[in-house]
């Protein structure tokens, strides 16, 4: 996401930053070559099976999961052709995706895959809608089937804002480093407000949190399991963790 890309990026305007998001995911959901595949979407595990699936990763252009389906709300696209929802496709000859937009009822019946896998997505959307999606993930699940979530950790904010214990400044550098935009600004209010009012986020979590809202969804909260980055009950899964965003994230699994 480098500076020159993007020369009108100002990280203190909110709105004028949201339409440069926008502008950068379009260009990250290119592919070389796009594949349609099938009309309909796999939707029985019998389904998922003949096709080589095992899993879900939402929010995910092209999935790293080799035995994955990657889903998002943007389409992917060619310089001459676009998916449409409901229809499957392969992009570059690699990963299958599907258009899914979580807050309508997954078009999948109940235990057709094995683990769902998504990394700062939940963040994104209110409640409510949080709530109604994990309720769909949960029913997709197989029985003992795996749940990884991922997002920026309110606790990791909060604390550092408050004690000074050096999260946000490391955050800021890193951030820079990688060439995420212009340098951030250094003031502590603006690295805690960020969080909450850039990137189109609605709400943010900390373990308390995301434990609440499983619940609701029908999981069992005591179950809910903080892990280390890339670490966790299926390493398979685990390694779906971007380094990218390991710094700032808390990473919770969680079986049906």
């Amino acid at each position: 996401m480098a500076e020159a890309s993007f020369p009108g990026w100002d990280w203190e305007d909110p709105e004028g930053l949201s339409a440069t998001m926008d502008a950068f995911t379009a260009s990250l959901a290119h592919c070389t070559t796009l594949e349609l595949v099938a009309n309909t979407l796999p939707v029985t595990r019998q389904d998922f099976v003949a096709l080589g699936l095992t899993g879900v990763e939402f929010a995910a252009f092209r999935t790293r999961h080799p035995s994955g389906l990657g889903t998002d709300l943007v389409g992917v696209r060619t310089d001459s052709a676009v998916t449409e929802p409901g229809r499957l496709y392969r992009a570059d000859g690699a990963s299958y995706f599907t258009e899914l937009d979580i807050a309508k009822p997954l078009p999948f019946a109940a235990g057709c895959v094995d683990w769902v896998y998504a990394e700062h997505l939940i963040e994104h959307v209110q409640p409510p809608v949080a709530i109604g999606w994990l309720s769909e993930v949960r029913r997709i699940l197989a029985p003992g089937g795996l749940l990884r979530l991922t997002t920026p950790d309110l606790a990791k904010y909060a604390q550092s804002y408050v004690h000074d214990d050096g999260f946000l400044a490391k955050h800021r550098r890193r951030l820079r480093s990688m060439r995420v935009g212009p340098p951030m600004p250094a003031r502590p209010a603006f690295m805690f407000n960020q969080i909450f009012y850039l990137y189109g986020h609605r709400w943010l979590y900390d373990l308390d949190e995301l434990r609440y809202v499983l619940a609701r969804a029908g999981f069992e909260p005591g179950a809910v399991r903080s892990y280390p980055f890339r670490s966790g009950a299926r390493p398979d899964v685990a390694a779906l963790d971007s380094v990218l965003r390991n710094d700032e994230t808390i990473y919770v699994e969680v079986t049906a």
